[in-house]
């Protein structure tokens, strides 16, 4: 169980603009506040990845993902009750999305989260979250908290302690319009 007070503490991380590694369903993750371009132009530097790419967002539920992606009834159709769960959908975008997080496309990565950790953390904080893997390029995903120190050191203002099953892979990434897998 995780305290209010580390909790708060990740929250100030969060909204002062400060990037934050924390345990999601399989990996630890680097994860900032979207709307923030500077955070999240420091994951990327951290992670040496091109913005092009584009970012998942996660969230506690799916009011926290509105401000993000437009909810169709097609898409609510596929997504079904995959959600919370380690299911990533990639939707259209909404207009005020930033294309530092879709990569310049009109369709952003995102998934309600099932982690119990990773959901109360995006709770606290009143936002979904950018989600990526805590690694640099070319590197295995951190699946402990010792492995994002030894990746990232003091490179970032925080990391919340707490468990990934290691025994998952990445999540699934599927597109919520033509249905198609992207990743397995």
């Amino acid at each position: 169980m995780v305290h209010r007070f580390l909790l708060s503490q990740a929250r100030h991380i969060i909204q002062s603009g400060g990037v934050l590694a924390y345990p999601t369903e399989a990996v630890f993750g680097l994860g900032c506040h979207p709307a923030d371009e500077c955070a999240v132009n420091r994951i990327l530097e951290l992670k040496q990845r091109d913005w092009r790419k584009g970012l998942i967002l996660i969230a506690a539920d799916r009011a926290q993902l509105a401000p993000w992606v437009e909810l169709t009834d097609q898409a609510l159709q596929r997504i079904g009750s995959s959600w919370p769960g380690p299911a990533t959908w990639i939707l259209p975008a909404s207009a005020q999305t930033p294309e530092w997080i879709t990569g310049g496309r009109d369709e952003v990565a995102v998934r309600v989260t099932a982690h119990p950790l990773a959901a109360a953390l995006a709770r606290c904080a009143g936002t979904a979250l950018v989600s990526t893997s805590a690694n640099p390029a070319h590197r295995p995903p951190a699946r402990s908290a010792l492995a994002v120190q030894r990746y990232f050191g003091h490179q970032i203002d925080g990391t919340v302690h707490g468990w990934v099953d290691h025994r998952a892979q990445p999540t699934q990434i599927c597109h919520a319009v033509t249905g198609a897998v992207l990743r397995r």
